[in-house]
């Protein structure tokens, strides 16, 4: 390892595993593989337990045949919430595995809500059938924080990762650097797994400013497979206080009904009741594009007011478990030696194209994060030893650098701006046709080969923006084409020009690099998930879509439900 290329600053750190992300999933991840035997090292662009969605979770959905629960009648109904697009194999892992790592969290001293008479608190979820737990926010990442420090598992903070490092075709190491100095730190390790958690475009309200695409980008890199780029994630937003979490940080003092979201009914600018759709749907989008905006969220909740809501409070993001690196086994690998993924990172589609149950994403991240964890120790194991090729720590060095050598050009927080005016518009991203998606994606590519080039960095938080955003430019770029490639409605992927489901389209869309270009080609539902299709169309799916019902010859209810009067 020469001098020309660790210079004497840089940080060097060795390990059997690097878990990159300190949420949930990572968490688990490094825990378990510590317990495996493996020397394993968190690495986090902010602080573990502080950064990314986790801290924010109070929900954690828990399945076990002891409570009453049936596992056919938990699967059915992810699997009908979902339309058929979920990977019944991770639903039901999660599923199954959920009551081991709850165990855990208990043991660990996480506090779940519990009845008056002291039983357990488990409430039964909006659409019926399953039934989540509840505990405080961040009460789960900083008891798996100090689980990590009480095996003595050494944690890094806010580093962010610029890329991984491959050596004959499998993973020796990664590299990135700190926001407070230029200084550069390697790691040296024989497997990592990817808990980067979702993607997103610094948007307005949903937790996901630090979490911009790093690990699907740095897995793209490597030659690992993304999937779930075209499902997008509509949490809304109050148009007043965009920033403003007010239903949580209010777990203590709460009755056991107002844990979660509040719940009420949406009305237009012309008085009318928006029907919803499900868990995480498009009414807003829909209702802005027939010209029916401002809509105003009526709480059913004492003490909270009427507000106007908005579309894309987590734009840039899909829903939980769609999007991420695919998964070639049930252990998170990428397909990549060395490499695994868990939680957000890993496109499990573990509940299809709609979020299927309150809770599932947390308890997915523990179950996934436990798996590949284990899988990585496992993996390391049989590894001897590695080196770090010197040539291309010298390429990542100097392209880690660059922007913060040149004296002029674009800063990040300007193009993050343009960036964000592409993609936001409820029209490109919500409701989607074929042409607005080409356009963006013109001028996309237009910011990825003329101005990314050009961005500059005065300082190193600058400089962590830049890399930010050539990793949010990656998934702007997967996300156009993925939209343009489903060409059909389904769940959270609403196209105005394929308006309507079709089963023929039952399947998942994958994108890998393949001769410097990015390739996009599916992998279809396995025949025994789908839906029996002598059922009838109306019986097979919950949700309308818009002008469904005229479609198909449906007579319209007064509830926005349909039913059918011809054959679907």
């Amino acid at each position: 390892m020469g001098a020309q290329v660790i210079q004497s600053q840089d940080r060097v750190i060795e390990c059997d595993v690097l878990v990159i992300g300190g949420g949930i999933a990572g968490g688990f991840a490094a825990i378990k593989a510590h317990d495996a035997g493996a020397n394993a090292v968190i690495v986090d662009k902010g602080f573990m337990s502080r950064s990314g969605q986790s801290p924010y979770v109070d929900s954690f959905l828990v399945f076990n045949p002891e409570w009453g629960d049936d596992l056919d009648t938990w699967l059915d109904m992810i699997a009908r919430t979902g339309e058929y697009l979920n990977h019944r194999d991770w639903t039901e892992a999660g599923l199954v595995d959920s009551h081991d790592r709850y165990t855990e969290l208990l043991d660990w001293g996480v506090e779940f809500a519990t009845e008056e008479d002291g039983t357990l608190y488990r409430r039964e979820n909006q659409l019926g059938t399953t039934k989540s737990l509840f505990m405080e926010p961040g009460s789960i990442p900083n008891t798996l924080r100090e689980q990590a420090k009480q095996r003595g598992i050494q944690i890094v903070y806010r580093r962010m990762i610029y890329d991984l490092i491959m050596a004959d075709g499998r993973i020796v190491g990664a590299v990135g650097f700190g926001v407070k100095s230029y200084k550069l730190t390697v790691f040296k390790c024989k497997s990592v797994v990817l808990a980067t958690g979702a993607s997103g475009m610094k948007g307005p309200h949903w937790p996901i400013h630090m979490l911009t695409g790093d690990g699907d980008a740095m897995a793209y890199r490597a030659g690992a497979s993304i999937t779930g780029k075209e499902f997008m994630d509509p949490h809304t937003t109050d148009a007043e206080h965009p920033a403003n979490f007010d239903w949580r940080f209010k777990f203590g003092g709460r009755s056991l009904d107002e844990l979660g979201p509040p719940q009420g009914r949406l009305v237009n600018a012309n008085g009318d009741v928006v029907p919803q759709r499900g868990t995480l749907f498009l009414e807003l989008e829909f209702e802005a594009h027939a010209g029916n905006a401002p809509v105003m969220f009526e709480p059913d909740r004492q003490g909270m007011k009427p507000r106007e809501r908005l579309g894309g409070g987590a734009a840039g993001m899909s829903i939980h478990k769609a999007e991420g690196v695919w998964a070639r086994d049930m252990q998170g690998w990428s397909g990549v030696p060395g490499l695994y993924a868990a939680g957000d990172a890993l496109g499990t589609m573990a509940s299809g194209a709609v979020y299927a149950a309150m809770g599932l994403s947390s308890a997915n991240c523990a179950v996934t994060g436990a798996r590949a964890g284990t899988a990585a120790a496992e993996y390391a194991a049989t590894v001897s030893d590695v080196e770090l090729p010197e040539s291309d720590l010298g390429r990542l060095r100097e392209e880690i650098l660059a922007p913060s050598l040149r004296t002029g050009g674009f800063s990040a927080r300007w193009l993050i701006s343009v960036l964000q005016n592409y993609m936001m518009p409820y029209y490109v991203l919500m409701v989607k046709h074929h042409d607005r998606l080409a356009a963006t994606l013109t001028m996309v590519e237009f910011l990825r080969d003329h101005l990314l080039p050009k961005a500059f960095a005065n300082d190193p938080h600058e400089l962590q923006l830049v890399h930010e955003l050539n990793n949010m430019v990656l998934n702007a770029e997967m996300r156009l084409r993925a939209g343009m490639h489903r060409t059909e409605s389904r769940g959270c992927h609403y196209r105005e020009d394929y308006p309507y489901r079709d089963d023929e389209w039952l399947a998942w869309v994958l994108i890998q690099e393949k001769g410097g270009q990015m390739a996009l080609e599916t992998e279809s539902v396995p025949h025994e998930w789908r839906p029996d299709p002598s059922i009838p169309y109306t019986d097979r799916y919950e949700w309308r879509i818009p002008g469904e019902a005229e479609h198909l010859g449906l007579e319209q209810k007064e509830d926005g439900n349909a039913s059918q009067t011809t054959a679907g």
